[in-house]
């Protein structure tokens, strides 16, 4: 695909001494969610007020301690909102609402009027200032795009005797700043901040999205780090972000710009907003959590959190996304399950707080909500130690380690056949039957113990007598013979039939369930005299006699 001139590069940032490769994310930003105005204006169906107040007691609960409900002027349903919400006081005091608006005396009053009663808020004007917008949608010059900006702090500033005593604090944003050459996004601001006189105790937010991504995210890190450093006043102004995707990049972009010296994050739950998305403040605050840190933001029922959202909006969230995803907490990679499930086995053993390691799991799925059992699904990819884990931990059967990689050729097999993922209840369907209550060629219609007391005073083991009447390829055969135990006893008992010679190689039990409920697992594998070897597996309220049924089983395999 050449291009032939029609795209090219963005130009690089004009920074020397770069310091933001070195910096680390050691602290939340201010987070501001902007669910209920850009996430909703993107909405295929927006939200009425009742979704719309449900959503953001949702936002609250989460932790958001700065919100965008939206464009109070703009309609009936948005004024109404925003005068549902403080009339049915639904506003924590720690919590600020921000609103957007047009520069326009009569919007402004407006929305004066729609805030009415609040103690303070956040009042958030824009226009754009990028070459294309300048060129195209105004036909203006540098210096007339300017004067709209600092006009629009002007109209702000004598519509104040509107505000009725509430304390505002003005946001700008420079729409468009990703793609505003860096040097006149810094001159637009300077005028902006100038004009609005911010002091340390009523900072000036200046908010400079990424309206349309555009570059390397490393480019917009030099962007951002430029304007801090170039920003007179550093100290009253308050830097934030608004990350779009258009590149795929917003995550990146919004953390290399934390790293650039940013103070704070405007984005959206699981990243809903227009084109590709706004920046998903879920993956942001949990990439942080991955590293320590703690986010401020509430993620640990992700679930529910999906659902409200999913339930509100009418949108999906793609089974891939990051930690909130139906599918990233599963593996079908043979080799990956096999990682997990030792490593969870591991992790069992360990303290609560321990550093968590977990091979493919970059967090415990059970810090946000998600269960372990559905780390491991089942399908034709997957391989030995995924059915094993599926078959521990759902049903409590623990097949010894060495019979895993027949297990799970078993049910590759099956998923193969069935091209598709096997649910759990399938697994164990086809492991009870491939192992269990096997009655071809080999049948047991009776077996009798009898335990046999050594000689007064003698050292000798007590011996178990076995008789039993066994049906082998149609022919029924009455055996008896000796052992240490029920198990020997039987086997040897079982050379007095045509079945193949063999020799018990290993030997594992154990039990499952609990109370009456109880059972006994027993797993053989034998070794007959062609050298082939064989796994058989048994259960039974008697343990001995889950030994023996796993013999019969083993017996019983093609």
């Amino acid at each position: 695909m050449d291009s032939k001139g029609k795209y090219v590069p963005y130009p690089k940032v004009n920074i020397k001494d770069r310091k933001w490769p070195d910096a680390a994310i050691t602290k939340a930003p201010i987070w501001c969610s902007v669910d209920l105005r850009d996430g909703n204006q993107a909405l295929i169906n927006p939200m009425g007020i009742e979704q719309k107040l449900e959503f953001f007691d949702l936002l609250v609960k989460v932790g958001f301690k700065e919100i965008e409900v939206g464009f109070p002027s703009s309609s009936d349903t948005e004024y109404n909102f925003m005068r549902r919400l403080i009339e049915e006081n639904r506003i924590p005091n720690d919590v600020t609402i921000q609103v957007l608006c047009q520069a326009r005396e009569h919007l402004v009053k407006k929305t004066f009027e729609a805030i009415k009663g609040l103690p303070k808020a956040i009042f958030h004007i824009y226009n754009s200032t990028s070459p294309a917008q300048r060129k195209y949608t105004f036909n203006k010059s540098k210096e007339e795009i300017k004067q709209i900006a600092v006009d629009g702090v002007r109209c702000i500033k004598d519509c104040m005797k509107y505000a009725d005593g509430i304390k505002i604090q003005l946001e700008y944003s420079p729409e468009s700043f990703s793609n505003t050459e860096i040097e006149y996004a810094v001159e637009v601001c300077e005028a902006v901040k100038n004009e609005w006189g911010p002091t340390p105790d009523n900072k000036i937010i200046i908010n400079l999205p990424t309206t349309v991504e555009c570059a390397l995210p490393s480019t917009f890190a030099d962007q951002i780090e430029y304007f801090c450093k170039n920003i007179s006043g550093r100290e009253n102004v308050i830097v934030s972000l608004h990350p779009h995707n258009d590149r795929g990049e917003g995550v990146a972009t919004c953390e290399l710009g934390l790293l650039a010296g940013a103070d704070r994050v405007e984005g959206t739950l699981f990243g809903n907003g227009e084109r590709t998305g706004n920046l998903d403040v879920v993956v942001v605050g949990l990439n942080m959590y991955s590293h320590g840190v703690d986010p401020k933001l509430d993620f640990t029922n992700i679930p529910a959190l999906a659902e409200a959202y999913k339930r509100l909006t009418d949108m999906e969230i793609h089974p891939r996304t990051p930690y909130s995803g139906e599918l990233v907490y599963t593996a079908f990679s043979g080799s990956h399950q096999d990682a997990i499930r030792k490593g969870m086995a591991a992790r069992a053993k360990m303290d609560d707080n321990a550093v968590w390691d977990v091979p493919y799991l970059p967090i415990d799925p059970h810090d946000i909500g998600r269960q372990y059992e559905g780390i491991i699904r089942i399908n034709s990819q997957s391989g030995k130690g995924g059915a094993a884990f599926i078959l521990e931990s759902d049903f409590g059967i623990q097949p010894p380690k060495a019979m895993h990689p027949v297990i799970g050729a078993a049910v590759k097999d099956a998923a193969d056949k069935a091209q598709r993922e096997l649910k759990p209840e399938e697994i164990k369907e086809i492991f009870e039957k491939k192992w269990i209550g096997l009655t071809s060629p080999l049948k047991i219609e009776e077996l009798v113990e009898t335990h046999l007391e050594g000689a007064t005073g003698a050292e000798s083991e007590e011996r178990v007598l076995c008789n039993a009447d066994v049906v082998y390829n149609g022919q029924k055969y009455k055996i008896s013979a000796q052992g240490n135990g029920p198990l020997d006893a039987f086997v040897n008992a079982m050379k007095q039939t045509p079945a193949p010679k063999f020799n018990i190689t290993s030997f594992h039990e154990h039990s499952i369930g609990s109370g009456n409920d109880a059972k006994a697992m027993g797993y053989v594998q034998i070794t007959k005299e062609d050298g082939s070897q064989v796994w058989g597996v048994g259960r039974s309220s008697n343990v001995g006699r889950a030994g023996i049924a796993a013999v019969v089983s083993a017996l019983n395999q093609a």
